[in-house]
C-alpha cells in the first residue's frame, strides 16, 4: 500500500489576517478544516501541520493531525511553501523509517482554501498514483485576461483585441485554486518544487474557489460557509449535545480501550510486563448489549496483547495497533454495511476526534480530555475504568443493568 502524506503548512504570522489559520468559518479554525477534509480522504495515511505557532500545533492535534514544528528559517514572509513541505517531508520519513518507510506521495493542501473537499484531495492524490508526476485543483475558467502595460494602457492576455469569440467557440482555461497539490515524492526532492515531470488537473467547481487573504475574503468566506458546509447526504442531523442514545438511534458500538475501559493508567512489574485494571460492570455492561443483538468492536491505537486478551475474555471482536482508527473504522463500518450515522463510539482522547467526527453518537467518558467531552454527543457520568461502558449500555438498553 503507498503512502500517502498530506502537509498541511500554516504559519502564526499573517499580514493580510492577524492570526489568519486560527480564524474561524463555520464555526471551525480554517487550519481544523483542513485537518478534517484530509482526515477524511480516503486515499491519505497520515496528516502533518507545519506551524511555528504553539496555538496552530495545539488546534491542529485536536483535530487528530501530527504536528511538525517549523524553524524560523522556514516561517518568514519569504519562506516558501515547498521549503516548509520538504521539512516535514524529511521530518516524517525520520520519524517513520522503521515503521512505515518513507513517504510515495505528498500533498501540500492549504488551509487558506476553506471549501476544499476531501474529494478533490483524493482527486490530486489519485492522479499522482495513477502515474502522474504532479497534479492540481483548478476550476474552469471563461473570462478575458489583461494586462496593464505602459505602452497601450492593458493588454490582453489570453485574447487579441479585434477578435472577441464567444464562450463556447473559446477553448476552455483552467485556473490554478491554489487549494491542494500532489507530488511523487522522490521526484519532489529532487525538483525541489511543485511542478516537475508530467502534471495533471484535477477539475473542482468554480463555486468553492475561494482563498482568504485578506479581511473581505474572510467574511465572504463565513458568509459563504452556511452555503457550502451542508450534511453529507444521507445524514441525519447531529443529536442535541447531552441527548443519551436509546437502543433505537444504534446499529452498533465501538470503543476505545485505554482511558475508556481502563483508567489510562498501567502498572509495570519488574520483568516490564504491563498491567491495566478494568471494571467487572463494564463486562456486565457489554454482554448485555451483546445479548441485544448489536455488533460490537474494540478499537485502540495500544498494540498491548492485553487488549486482545481483553477482548477474548468479552467474546467481542478487536481491531488494535491501529494508527488511523478513522479509517479502520470506516472500513469496518463498510464490511459490516453498517451505516457511520448509527454508530455509537466511545473514546477519551484527542485521537477519537476523527472517528467522533465520523459517527453519528460520539460519546466521551467523564475524564475524557476537554476538546473530546466538547466534540461529544454526551459524557458519562463516571470516568473510564469505573463502569463508563456499563453506564452508556443502560443507555441504549433502557434500563439498570445488576449481575445476574
Amino acid at each position: 500500500m503507498s503512502t500517502v502524506l498530506a502537509v498541511i503548512p500554516a504559519r502564526g504570522g499573517s499580514k493580510g489576517v492577524p492570526g489568519k489559520n486560527l480564524a474561524p468559518v463555520g464555526d471551525l479554525p480554517l487550519v481544523v478544516r483542513a485537518v478534517r477534509e484530509c482526515l477524511a480522504a480516503r486515499l491519505v495515511t497520515d496528516v502533518v501541520v507545519s506551524t511555528d505557532d504553539p496555538g496552530i500545533a495545539v488546534a491542529a492535534r485536536a483535530a487528530g493531525a501530527a504536528v511538525v514544528a517549523r524553524p524560523g528559517t522556514l516561517s518568514g514572509d519569504t519562506a516558501t511553501s515547498e521549503s516548509a513541505v520538504l521539512h516535514a517531508l524529511d521530518a516524517y520519513d525520520n520519524g517513520h523509517r522503521d515503521r512505515t518507510g518513507r513517504a510515495d506521495v505528498v500533498l501540500l493542501v492549504q488551509c487558506t482554501s476553506p471549501f476544499l473537499t476531501r474529494e478533490e484531495i483524493d482527486g490530486v492524490a489519485a492522479a499522482v498514483l495513477g502515474g502522474a508526476d504532479t497534479a492540481l485543483t483548478a476550476a474552469p475558467f471563461h473570462g478575458f485576461l489583461w494586462r496593464e502595460t505602459p505602452d497601450t494602457g492593458a493588454e490582453g492576455v489570453n485574447h487579441e483585441r479585434a477578435h472577441r469569440p464567444r464562450r463556447q467557440d473559446r477553448p476552455e482555461d483552467l485556473l490554478e485554486t491554489g487549494a491542494a497539490y500532489a507530488m511523487r515524492a522522490d521526484g519532489f526532492r529532487t525538483a525541489r518544487h511543485r511542478f516537475f515531470g508530467r502534471t495533471e488537473l484535477v477539475r473542482t467547481d468554480p463555486a468553492r474557489v475561494l482563498e482568504v487573504d485578506d479581511p473581505h475574503d474572510l467574511a465572504r468566506a463565513r458568509a459563504l460557509a452556511p452555503l457550502l458546509d451542508p450534511a453529507p447526504p444521507g445524514a441525519t442531523a447531529p443529536p442535541p449535545p447531552g441527548r443519551r442514545p436509546a437502543r433505537g438511534d444504534i446499529d452498533a458500538v465501538v470503543l476505545d480501550f485505554d482511558g475508556t475501559q481502563t483508567d489510562d493508567r498501567v502498572l509495570v512489574d519488574s520483568t516490564g510486563r504491563e498491567l491495566v485494571a478494568v471494571h467487572r460492570g463494564d463486562g456486565l455492561g457489554i454482554a448485555a448489549l451483546r445479548r441485544a443483538g448489536l455488533p460490537l468492536l474494540i478499537l485502540s491505537t495500544e498494540e498491548n496483547p492485553v487488549v486482545a486478551a481483553r477482548a477474548r475474555k468479552l467474546r467481542i471482536p478487536v481491531l488494535h495497533g491501529i494508527d488511523r482508527k478513522d479509517l479502520a473504522l470506516k472500513q469496518w463500518c463498510e464490511e459490516h454495511s453498517i451505516a457511520p450515522e448509527r454508530v455509537l463510539y466511545a473514546g477519551n482522547d484527542v485521537n477519537d476526534l476523527p472517528c467522533f467526527d465520523l459517527v453519528g453518537w460520539p460519546v466521551a467518558v467523564a475524564n475524557a480530555h476537554d476538546v473530546v467531552q466538547a466534540a461529544a454527543c454526551a459524557v458519562t457520568s463516571v470516568p473510564g475504568g469505573a463502569g463508563a461502558i456499563r453506564e452508556i449500555a443502560s443507555w441504549i438498553l433502557g434500563k439498570e443493568l445488576t449481575s445476574p
